[in-house]
């Protein structure tokens, strides 16, 4: 089996199904054919053993219609009855003993006969009489024997009592070659219907086979091609073929849809980050070209071209940190995670990023407890989302606000919400992406490299969370941060007025 099985593993689909759907017809075949070849013998069997008794019967009834008084009487009787019996090596074997008499039998030479016959040397005789012997010596009942000349011998003995006291053992034997007779038609038919059976299986298998793994044949095409860098081959067609291919087809049709997308999000993103470093360089190097082209710059010209080199290079430092970080966030070790006491991480954090402009800031209420996070990537989160509010906001007047709220189920979603122009439904799901700015027009210099909400959103799949942008009451943008592992643990501070500050 094992040796089967290694063998098949290297075949195709088709010859695996066929050497299967083979291998159990053969088992079946074998389980049927051992069954119906047992049960015809022992069907055989059982007839001859009603045959047997019937004939024993037979015997018993003419002995006893033959009125006998005496041993000898009976032994006539039964020896007349005998004597009618036409025997062949098919036959039933008859006899009957008297104690005190001879035995009466349709076979002499295997009963009365001492001496050898038909050519038989005296150890073959010797071995018939004692088989002979056997025989009558058996008790009563069925029994199978072999006996020289006739082969496998199904036997009944019985001891019956006869007038004055008299008493006979009958005996009828019939040879068992019918069973052995039905069992041979029964291999033989098995063997031809068999060999058939396998042919047909095998035939039809591979038929099956072929028509089952078409649609996987088409697919291993159609992954080549993909292999071969086309993205655009789909599997067509795939809903006649079953529900379990339909799904595959459907499923792989998908997995293409997700790859032709990545692989376009790839190539957007490394122009979009080739065109973020090569505007940084190709400032730098005009600034350099144009102080190289000075015999004697002044100071003062130098002090220019190297702050803005520096403010360049610190741009591109910038980009290159939030790419690797980026990187990093599909990492396992990316978040070390700990408990955070919510309040005042988030009240530090506030009084951080108020100081930093002028802007109209409001805190909310903000519920007790511990948050499980990475404080230092959860404030990287928060402060890339206040400064993208700050960023859409007017100096002065604009409406920066944090709100803090604990949800069912362990979780804790931070609000910050705006005044600001807002974003457009269509840009909503695209603002998260890498590189993307809703605003195509504002310069690197005010909008940054489109990087921030990006890694608001790694950050936050990170923690098994989410951030959604939606609108906020005010009319611009409301940016969601939801995390799971908060544990409350008392009331919320500063229920109530939000805490407004003017900076």
């Amino acid at each position: 089996m094992r040796v089967l099985r290694d063998r098949l593993a290297g075949a195709g689909l088709r010859w695996r199904l066929a050497g299967w759907v083979m291998l159990v017809v053969l088992l079946c075949t074998g389980i049927s054919f051992v069954a119906v070849y047992r049960g015809t013998g022992t069907q055989v069997r059982q007839q001859i053993d009603k045959e047997l008794a019937g004939d024993a019967g037979d015997l018993y009834h003419d002995i006893v219609r033959s009125h006998p008084t005496t041993a000898k009487h009976a032994t006539q009787a039964a020896g007349e009855y005998v004597r009618d019996q036409s025997f062949a090596a098919s036959s039933t074997v008859l006899f009957v003993l008297i104690p005190g008499e001879a035995t009466s039998t349709n076979r002499p030479e295997l009963f009365t006969q001492a001496a050898p016959d038909n050519g038989e040397t005296l150890a073959e005789q010797s071995q018939e009489n004692e088989l002979a012997r056997n025989v009558l010596r058996r008790p009563d009942g069925y029994a199978t024997l072999a006996l020289p000349d006739v082969g496998d011998l199904r036997v009944l003995k019985r001891s019956v009592k006869l007038r004055a006291g008299l008493v006979a053992t009958i005996g009828v034997g019939e040879p068992l070659s019918s069973v052995t007779h039905a069992q041979a038609g029964v291999a033989r038919a098995f063997i031809l219907a068999g060999a058939l059976a396998l042919a047909l299986a095998l035939l039809a298998s591979y038929l099956i086979g072929a028509r089952v793994s078409r649609p996987l044949r088409r697919v291993a095409a159609v992954a080549a091609r993909v292999d071969a860098g086309d993205l655009h081959p789909r599997i067509h067609d795939a809903g006649g073929q079953g529900y379990e291919v339909r799904v595959l087809a459907e499923a792989f049709n998908h997995m293409l849809d997700r790859l032709t997308e990545a692989f376009a999000g790839q190539q957007a993103f490394i122009a979009d980050a080739s065109h973020e470093l090569r505007t940084p360089l190709t400032v730098i190097r005009g600034q350099l070209e144009v102080l190289a082209a000075q015999r004697e710059p002044s100071a003062q010209e130098v002090r220019r071209v190297e702050q803005l080199v520096q403010a360049e290079i610190a741009r591109m430092t910038r980009l290159v940190d939030d790419l690797l970080l980026l990187a990093k966030s599909e990492e396992t070790h990316f978040l070390r995670v700990e408990p955070i006491e919510l309040a005042s991480f988030v009240t530090e954090l506030w009084d951080g990023m108020s100081l930093i402009t002028a802007r109209r800031f409001e805190l909310g209420s903000i519920p007790r407890g511990t948050l499980s996070a990475d404080p230092d990537r959860l404030a990287q989160a928060l402060r890339n989302l206040i400064e993208n509010a700050i960023a859409h906001t007017a100096e002065d007047c604009g409406l920066v606000r944090l709100l803090v709220t604990a949800l069912p189920g362990g979780r804790v979603c931070f609000s910050i919400e705006d005044d600001g122009p807002g974003v457009d439904v269509a840009q909503r799901e695209r603002v998260f992406d890498r590189l993307h700015r809703t605003d195509e027009a504002r310069d690197r210099n005010s909008g940054g490299a489109g990087l921030g909400l990006a890694i608001v959103r790694a950050i936050a799949e990170a923690h098994g969370g989410t951030v959604a942008l939606t609108e906020s009451p005010e009319g611009g943008a409301r940016l969601d941060l939801t995390l799971p592992g908060f544990s409350a643990s008392g009331a919320a501070r500063g229920q109530g007025t939000p805490s407004t500050v003017l900076r």
